[in-house]
């Protein structure tokens, strides 16, 4: 569940595209090195996204107020080994996003994530509130069973029945009981044609239910086939390791009080079916002082206009703390 997924248009509402002033790799294990870029105000206050590097996402921030980090999570984008499960969980994400901050030797920083990225968001936040100047998250995942339960296995698939069956097809039908389970199964195949197969078919069914208009250029991404195979493999491993932490841990009273005083503000849509609604709202309701903004007319998308929108606002907001 990435916000790093879209076609090549920037929202309207955000800021227009630039380049990286700086790029770098940065070995974090002896297995794993992460790609990172630097953009903006090389003075500016420092901050961005959760998870993953595109383009567009530098757009949401005002380049001349921000210096703003992007980066590739282990196994993803231009980090290496691509699709790499190795050493790789949600504890070792937020340790590595703590040798990055060290490594760019910056004190504290504004946090940006949407779906996955808000998980890591959160998980990194918990860990180390005390570096966090705020967080701006979108479409709430924190990977209890229930969410998961709701768009891999029966919830989404009442809204989308025709994608939903190009989902199920590859597996076989007694083992649709736990489509997660099979498909990690098959994406794990040492046949590289059911292992692409699966992958393709894990991946469409996210970009055919991402955005409450569907976008052909999401449904296109799924054809490259190494950007399918690590998307897919990521993912699932993931899920299939329930995120490897206890469940609804992210929500937890406890975790919540480590980031009370972390200003916070979310956008979620309202027909968000990938991360529905009830997550943000269980989230407002452990943490009361977050901001919340449910957007009438929008799905998953982190590129709906009326999301891109309130990101943008949002980032503007916290420019200057």
């Amino acid at each position: 569940m990435s916000q790093n997924l879209e076609g090549s248009r920037r929202a309207p509402n955000t800021y227009p595209p630039i380049e990286p002033y700086e790029t770098g790799t940065l070995k974090v294990s002896d297995l794993h090195t992460l790609y990172y870029e630097v953009s903006g105000n090389p003075k500016g206050n420092p901050g961005g996204p959760g998870s993953g590097a595109d383009a567009k996402d530098r757009t949401y921030f005002n380049p001349e107020k921000y210096k703003i980090i992007l980066f590739d999570q282990r196994g993803a984008g231009k980090s290496t080994p691509t699709a790499c499960l190795e050493e790789n969980t949600t504890w070792d994400l937020v340790k590595d996003i703590e040798k990055l901050r060290e490594h760019l030797k910056i004190d504290k920083w504004h946090v940006f994530g949407g779906s996955w990225g808000s998980t890591l968001s959160l998980a990194y936040s918990q860990s180390h509130p005390d570096r966090v100047k705020s967080l701006v998250l979108r479409g709430i995942f924190t990977l209890r069973k229930s969410e998961l339960r709701f768009f891999y296995q029966e919830g989404t698939s009442h809204l989308f029945p025709d994608a939903w069956e190009e989902y199920i097809e590859p597996i076989p039908e007694p083992e649709r009981h736990d489509m997660v389970t099979a498909y990690h199964a098959q994406l794990n195949s040492a046949d590289e044609e059911t292992a692409l197969r699966a992958a393709k078919a894990w991946s469409k069914w996210e970009m055919a239910t991402s955005k409450l208009y569907v976008d052909p250029a999401q449904l296109a991404q799924v054809e490259d086939d190494k950007w399918a195979n690590a998307f897919a493999k990521i993912e699932n491993h993931y899920f299939v390791n329930d995120g490897f932490m206890r469940d609804g841990q992210l929500l937890g009273q406890q975790e919540i009080d480590k980031i009370r005083h972390i200003p916070c503000i979310v956008v979620q849509g309202r027909y968000d079916v990938v991360c529905p609604a009830t997550t943000a709202y269980d989230l407002k309701k452990v943490w009361p002082e977050i901001t919340l903004h449910i957007v009438p007319d929008a799905g998953h998308s982190a590129r709906e206009p009326g999301t891109a929108k309130l990101l943008v606002e949002a980032a503007d907001k916290f420019a200057d703390l």
